[in-house]
């Protein structure tokens, strides 16, 4: 059976690239405080645009779907699930919303773990929430011919139950030592639980959740109001790349976590940076609404629809943004592109 040890980890991480994103995260980290103090009332509508994000983009990474309109009325609890997709994006909101609002009591234990999990089941008629895995699962991929084939074989299904409470008392002995950039933890933590695959479904939308709660658990709140689970989703093609890349020779504990380290050092750094940019444009009183609008297409390149605006910019209104883009685009600086939902807008060159 798999044996965890993470009281070497650092040394086993220590690399230039690993030590310059801890670097620039932390650097962030110190700032999160004074952006936090600043501007709470802009802070509570970028939590409430990070949740309906959350809450879709983690769901959409395992193939699980349902209309704009539908998943911001499921988040916002103002309806009940229809069919088995939205059941699933209910029970992620509920874990989700569990976790911001008492991540101080839920503890890296199988048993607080199984909870989760159970939780993430509330509105499913399935019968796996909170249980461990019964028979053993393999992790596939396909190809552009639809051939199928073995990428990872998890843990077999009768050494679950150990293997999960020796990798959360490795973990918890770890985290409470302090010797260990608590980052490094985590990350190691999440490619040995999803290594592991505990559960026969929602491994992927679990290991998610406990990256945000033990984030959130080591002082790193940055994932309540910009979506860490966005920026995944946005590079899943790396983070699939880079799960293999530090699977082989998991079973043996021979396995090098790196690829997956960097990986997620840098959704993790790249979602601090989005932070602090939608903090700083929020809180500059001496740039107005028609202004900060006009920023978007000045430091983002691409092409922006008024919602992708909104979202950016959560304290102004709807109203508001459509008469700044109509006066962008009459004066030239951008220019719309197609009709009804989707129009979007572009700076002209």
């Amino acid at each position: 059976m798999r044996e965890f040890d993470y009281t070497r980890l650092d040394e086993q991480l220590f690399d230039r690239e690993i030590v310059s994103l801890l670097s620039a995260i932390h650097e962030h980290k110190g700032k999160q405080s004074l952006y936090i103090e600043a501007s709470s009332d802009v802070l509570k509508k970028m939590l409430e645009v990070a949740k309906i994000q959350s809450t879709n983009a983690s769901n959409a990474i395992e193939g699980i779907h349902t209309s704009d309109k539908r998943l911001k009325d499921l988040v916002e609890k103002k309806t009940k699930p229809r069919n088995r997709n939205e059941e699933e994006i209910a029970g992620y909101r509920q874990v989700l919303e569990l976790i911001h609002d008492s991540y101080e009591y839920i503890y890296p234990t199988p048993n607080h773990i199984l909870q989760l999990h159970r939780d993430l089941y509330t509105y499913s008629s399935a019968q796996d929430g909170g249980k461990f895995k019964n028979v053993d699962n393999i992790i596939e991929e396909e190809n552009e011919d639809g051939e199928k084939s073995i990428r990872f074989k998890p843990a077999p299904a009768a050494f679950t139950p150990d293997m999960l409470r020796q990798l959360c008392d490795t973990f918890s002995k770890a985290i409470d030592a302090k010797e260990i950039d608590p980052l490094l933890l985590i990350a190691a933590f999440i490619f040995d639980f999803v290594s592991i695959h505990p559960f026969r479904d929602g491994n992927g939308r679990m290991s998610r959740l406990l990256t945000l709660l033990f984030m959130y658990r080591s002082g790193y709140i940055v994932g309540k109001y910009i979506s860490v689970e966005m920026h995944i989703e946005r590079t899943k093609e790396n983070y699939y790349e880079s799960l293999l890349l530090s699977s082989k020779g998991w079973h043996e504990s021979e396995n090098d976590y790196k690829p997956f380290v960097k990986y997620y050092l840098s959704v993790i750094l790249a979602t601090y940076k989005d932070f602090s940019e939608r903090v700083e444009l929020l809180i500059d009183k001496s740039i107005s609404k028609s202004e900060r609008v006009k920023r978007v297409f000045d430091v983002k390149l691409g092409k922006f629809s008024k919602s992708d605006i909104h979202i950016l910019n959560p304290d102004i209104s709807p109203k508001t943004i459509e008469k700044a883009l109509k006066e962008l685009v009459e004066n030239g600086y951008i220019e719309k592109v197609g009709q009804g939902r989707s129009t979007v807008y572009v700076k002209k060159m």
